[in-house]
């Protein structure tokens, strides 16, 4: 298990503005196990961490400290493990799709400023 873990969940329930108590009610754990966690005094089993990690609305990996955003969708996971398969011609391609679409958001976010 990562040592960020402990970390990582403690900013991340303070970011969600919650008490341990609030998170082990939210994730169906005893809020002793979430201190235990925080403290680095026990280490979650794969279950729990996947209910952590959906009661704080982040990843698992994010958790673990191997991603540094808390969320990545599964969508979003699909894509770019399908986006490395592509070729180097494709993936421009996609990138190009993907400035224009962010070019279209930018305009609206301005407009509705």
């Amino acid at each position: 298990m990562s040592e960020k873990f402990a970390d990582r969940l403690k900013s991340i329930r303070a970011l969600r503005n919650l008490t341990q108590s609030e998170l082990g009610e939210k994730s169906g754990l005893p809020t002793s196990s979430v201190a235990q966690f925080e403290t680095k005094a026990r280490k979650p089993s794969f279950d729990t961490l996947s209910k952590l990690s959906k009661a704080l609305d982040v990843s698992t990996d994010y958790l673990l400290g191997t991603v540094d955003e808390p969320k990545i969708s599964e969508t979003g996971s699909v894509f770019f493990r399908n986006y490395e398969q592509l070729s180097s011609h494709d993936q421009e391609i996609l990138q190009d799709i993907v400035n224009s679409m962010m070019a279209r958001k930018n305009q609206k976010d301005d407009k509705t400023s």
